[in-house]
């Protein structure tokens, strides 16, 4: 069967920690893979947050999630504190993906994953460009 490949970028523009909490594990006694989503949702926004942005207001546009990749690497256990590395990856017209990086606390990787992120008017209920003001804060990634 092909699995997923994800390409880590070279430098990560974020890092948080996360606990694993209880409500997290599943009936294997480890943490359940819709749990992944939501770490990954929590780093997002403190991301945003130490930007001065928020999912709802990212220097003037909403986001919403056009698709996710996880590449699951090992269990994680209640209790586990997980270090999450974050980076934007792609900055398109209207979308950008980031890419996660969840490890133990003894640096093994977790999983890697991707999100494809869509800026977004919701009033309009439509697609709408990235702020330059988001673009110019990764200059890295513009050509």
């Amino acid at each position: 069967m092909a699995r997923i490949k994800l390409q880590a970028p070279e430098q990560f523009d974020f890092s948080t920690t996360l606990e694993v909490r209880i409500s997290d594990i599943n009936y294997g006694n480890h943490l359940s893979n819709d749990a992944y989503l939501s770490l990954m949702h929590e780093a997002r926004m403190r991301f945003f947050a130490s930007l001065g942005w928020s999912e709802k207001n990212l220097a003037g546009a909403s986001v919403i999630m056009g698709d996710v990749a996880i590449v699951y690497k090992k269990e994680c256990f209640y209790g586990d504190t997980l270090r999450v590395d974050l980076a934007v990856t792609e900055l398109g017209g209207r979308s950008f993906d980031l890419f996660y990086r969840l490890s133990k606390q003894d640096g093994t990787l977790a999983c890697e994953a991707k999100t494809g992120m869509v800026c977004f008017d919701y009033q309009a209920g439509k697609t709408v460009a990235v702020p330059a003001d988001f673009k110019n804060t990764f200059p890295h990634l513009l050509i």
